[in-house]
């Protein structure tokens, strides 16, 4: 008898499909990310900030109006006290004493006054002083000559204006000639010293009596 020859046994595993792979795969990524899970959440754990205790509210009663009391009376006003009537007190009469006809002599005897003295004399306030009039220069019927220029000064170009303090007399000559400001060149304030010398014034007066006083002279050297 001829002996049949059997094909060969296939011993290996039959291959999954394709669905029962991805459900494999999708078991064994889910409990990675559950131990994930588990380990993240212990550590975490441990730093979580313990959160403040619960705070409780109490509700208040609320406060009772405060009952208004009524006003107390008023005290009754005080009895009036009755007034005595006194009886007026009479004042004694003053007694006239009457001088006996035959007065005894006195003894108290009064010095002799001195004699008054005749009243002082007043003095009478003074007068107002008289106003004072300062004295003059520039009156037109006095005819006083203008200084004379000096040569030298004009062909030199020297210009100035000198001031000088007179003293004037009460009959309005001058007693005194003095500079009081120079013109900056001597050569004119003697011009005007020896012009000034010679000029007349007409002199301060107090009321109407001339006194004597100073006056301020200006003269101007100016080339024209």
């Amino acid at each position: 008898m001829d002996s049949a020859v059997l094909p060969p046994l296939d011993c290996s595993e039959p291959r999954a499909s394709t669905g029962e792979r991805l459900l494999n795969l999708g078991i064994v990524v889910g409990l990675h990310l559950l131990l994930g899970y588990g380990v993240l959440y212990l550590s975490v754990k441990n730093e979580l900030i313990n959160l403040p205790p619960s705070i409780s509210v109490r509700l208040l009663p609320m406060i009772e109006e405060r009952k208004v009391e009524p006003a107390k009376p008023l005290p009754p006003p005080p009895k009036p006290v009755p007034q005595v009537h006194r009886p007026p007190v009479v004042q004694p009469q003053p007694v006239l004493a009457v001088a006996s006809p035959n007065p005894a002599p006195s003894s108290f005897v009064v010095a002799p006054q001195p004699p008054t003295p005749p009243p002082q004399p007043v003095a009478a306030a003074p007068a107002p002083a008289a106003p004072v009039t300062a004295a003059r220069f520039d009156a037109d019927y006095l005819h006083n000559p203008k200084p004379a220029y000096p040569p030298i000064s004009r062909r030199s170009g020297e210009e100035g204006k000198v001031l000088l303090k007179v003293r004037v007399s009460p009959q309005g000559t001058a007693l005194d000639v003095a500079v009081s400001k120079s013109s900056g060149f001597a050569r004119l304030d003697n011009a005007a010293l020896e012009a000034v010398g010679r000029w007349r014034f007409v002199p301060a007066k107090r009321g109407d009596e001339a006194i004597e006083s100073s006056v301020i002279v200006p003269i101007t050297f100016a080339l024209e």
